[in-house]
């Protein structure tokens, strides 16, 4: 590679070949003032965009593979000053609102300023024809918000760190962000989705925070806190947690007692006894949930029931009769206490009833005119439950009815829900935070029936209510065992079971491929690679030939983990170039978003009333607007570009994020590349998602090491002592 000399240069970016949000290495093709045609020019800056004007200082290259370019070793983007310029930088879709035919309008009606006139004297966009009062908001607000997110952008690169949570940040703290960044950088770990401590601890070194700061202190506390939580903690001993902390933080531990007395102080951590009295120490909005659901479901438990006086045996022939079947010994022990206890629990595998039971209860119960409320966690399960029970069911954040401009819900303790009786349905998959919620909205004359299947994963967020509600003993539970006859043929029912048990499901296929009747196969898979390329062949070809399912409405990959060939994230990749391989995309978070793509919600997000675990499809990708558009079944939800961290694809999910949900066929990876992951209640709960097929594709010794591991971590958690507590009180 030969160098010539030292040079300035400026000019119009044309093209941007790449750029990286994380390191800001990018290569662009540009209109060089003083040279005849494109230019290509690499170098780092946090943000650019075509249309923009860069100057750049640095050297002349000839790179043996791509010919000559300029390596910038200094390159900045400013607001372009000619006409073509400000008309290519308005139309790029960087400003909302503004697309080419407005951008040229607008250049054609303001000129070189255009650009003075958005930043301050906007209202003389309406001049232009087509835009009204709302498109000049838009632009306005854009413009504004682009600035800043640029301002953000400029400050988190200087501290040499990825730019692409700059938007977070400004819809988090607005114009005072870099302000309120540089005061307490470790705000970032703790608010922005995306973020963790190392990136914050980087930031907060380049501030000049010391290593031993005890605001470094307090901030690690939380973030450990924070990170066990999402392992599914409430709390964690005392001492290990000072030890974990002093080992990542390099800080002594007298400096980690310090912070823990000042956090202590400040309400955002509690120290208190654990299951086994030693010290635990909970972040506080987790001590507190534990605390109020315990006293909530202790107040709900007492008094009379909301039923009036019932012969329950000419109930349950009524019902019977309604229904055109009978009720099994244990579902009838459960009908009738239903009708004893103001709190109960109904728990089992697939195919023993519970939704048979539930349905059983709504008739009785609705027949003597008491007000009913369904809900499940998710909108599939809540969908699922107005099917079978044949009235409406709700997921329970849109039952509770969050209210966007309070940031509260609008049904609490003071305004409960207005019902007689609330069936919860897939309890196994509340969290202690969202389980607070509903209980406090529940009336305390009402009857509670919480319905799920214990042996299934424990809930995506922090705690084991289900678990440590049946094992506290202090309500009423009833475990179905009994499989109905219509499921008894079931391989999906039968293996479920199996493993339940600790037994080895049937594999049947493993030598005769998809051949032969039923709804579980194995197809054998010795190599990760083999899989992909079997999963791929399998939803392409094999299963909607076979058995009349579309790939893209009715398949769902499941697998153990993120990573690796068989992880989500490759097969996602995979999946995609094989089902939606073309159509308008836009590339963010690692990501391409394409028109016809099945992406899923990570994390709740009640301004738009969706919710972590949602499905749906991409409709639109808007690049004027800067805007992704989703369905999810009969509404459409508008994702700014800035937004996209909040989807994934979803052609291949996490079993733990499939919890909740059930689909027509589930195509489930199991191989010895998940070891860590190879779980019972993991391919317990991916095999039960499948409805009317399962494909477990794989290798026999992955699944008998699943099966056998029956030792799942313990979560900490101190509900069960609580409850105790609560009704001895």
């Amino acid at each position: 590679m030969e160098r010539l000399q030292d040079e300035s240069l400026e000019g119009l970016v044309e093209l941007i070949t790449f750029h990286s949000d994380e390191t800001g290495f990018c290569v662009l093709k540009v209109k060089a003032r003083g040279f005849r045609g494109t230019v290509a020019v690499i170098g780092k800056v946090p943000r650019i965009d075509v249309g923009e004007w860069i100057k750049a200082k640095g050297k002349w290259i000839i790179d043996r593979k791509h010919g000559r370019q300029f390596q910038a070793e200094h390159l900045e983007a400013v607001v372009p000053n000619s006409l073509e310029g400000i008309e290519k930088f308005l139309g790029s879709g960087l400003i909302k609102g503004i697309g080419p035919v407005y951008a040229k309008k607008l250049v054609d009606t303001f000129g070189l300023g255009v650009l003075d006139v958005i930043e301050s004297r906007s209202a003389e966009l309406e001049r232009v024809e087509g835009i009204g009062t709302k498109r000049r908001q838009q632009i306005k607000e854009s413009w504004k918000a682009q600035k800043t997110v640029r301002e953000i952008m400029t400050f988190l690169f200087a501290n040499g760190v990825s730019t692409g949570r700059a938007f977070r940040i400004y819809k988090a703290y607005g114009e005072e962000a870099i302000n309120k960044v540089r005061l307490d950088p470790y705000c970032l770990a703790r608010d922005i989705h995306g973020i963790g401590f190392q990136t914050a601890d980087q930031i907060a070194a380049r501030l000049g925070i010391e290593k031993e700061s005890v605001l470094r202190a307090r901030a690690g506390l939380t973030y450990i806190l924070l990170e066990l939580s999402n392992q599914g903690h409430c709390a964690y001993p005392r001492d290990a947690l000072l030890s974990k902390t002093a080992d990542m933080l390099e800080i002594p531990l007298g400096t980690l007692e310090e912070a823990l007395q000042i956090e202590v102080e400040n309400g955002q951590l509690m120290v208190g006894a654990g299951e086994d009295n030693e010290a635990w120490v909970y972040l506080a909005a987790l001590d507190l949930a534990e605390r109020e659901v315990a006293g909530r479901l202790a107040d709900i438990a007492k008094g009379r029931h909301p039923c009036p006086q019932i012969d329950l045996p000419v109930a349950a022939e009524w019902v019977q009769q309604k229904l055109g079947m009978d009720l099994a010994a244990g579902q009838k022990e459960a009908f009738f206490g239903a009708f004893k206890h103001k709190i109960l629990v109904i728990t089992g595998g697939p195919g023993v009833g519970k939704t048979t039971l539930v349905h059983s209860l709504v008739k009785v119960l609705a027949a003597k005119k008491l007000r009913l409320m369904l809900c499940a966690p998710t909108g599939r399960a809540a969908k699922r439950m107005s099917e079978l029970s044949g009235m409406e069911a709700k997921t329970i954040h849109r039952l509770l009815a969050f209210e966007p401009g309070t940031g509260r819900f609008r049904h609490d303790a003071r305004n409960p829900l207005e019902t007689d009786v609330l069936i919860v349905d897939e309890s196994s998959m509340i969290d202690i935070q969202l389980a607070v919620h509903l209980f406090r909205a529940m009336p305390k004359g009402g009857l509670l029936v919480l319905v799920g299947d214990v042996d299934q994963l424990p809930s995506v967020g922090p705690g084991c209510v289900l678990r440590d509600i049946i094992e506290s003993r202090t309500l009423p539970v009833f475990r179905l065992t009994e499989i109905f006859r219509q499921d008894a043929g079931s391989g999906i029912v039968r293996n479920a079971h199996r493993i339940n048990a600790g037994q080895m499901p049937h594999l049947p296929g493993k030598d005769e491929g998809m051949e032969g009747g039923g709804d579980f196969y194995f197809v054998k898979a010795e190599t990760p690679e083999r899989g992909v390329e079997l999963i791929r062949k399998l939803l392409c070809e094999a299963i909607p030939r076979r058995f009349r399912l579309h790939a893209m409405e009715d398949i769902q990959i499941l697998t153990p983990m993120q990573k690796g060939d068989l992880g989500a994230r490759h097969l996602n990749a995979a999946m995609q170039a094989a089902l939606n391989p073309q159509g308008r995309d836009v590339e963010r978070f690692g990501w391409k978003f394409r028109e016809g793509d099945r992406v899923m919600q990570t994390e709740n997000d009640y301004d738009k009333d969706v919710f972590n675990g949602d499905v749906g499809r991409i409709e639109r990708v808007d690049a004027t607007d800067q805007e992704v558009v989703v369905r999810y079944d009969d509404r459409k939800v508008a994702y700014d570009f800035q937004e996209l961290d909040e989807l994934t694809p979803a052609y291949a999910v996490t079993v733990h994020k499939s919890q909740g949900s059930e689909y027509p066929c589930v195509v489930l990876p199991v191989h010895t590349q998940h070891y860590v992951m190879l779980q019972r209640n993991l391919l317990y709960t991916g095999i039960t998602r499948g409805k009317t097929l399962v494909v477990v594709v794989g290798t026999e010794k992955a699944v008998a090491l699943a099966v056998r591991n029956a030792e799942a971590r313990r979560r900490n958690t101190t509900l069960r002592r609580r409850l105790r507590e609560a009704f001895d009180a």
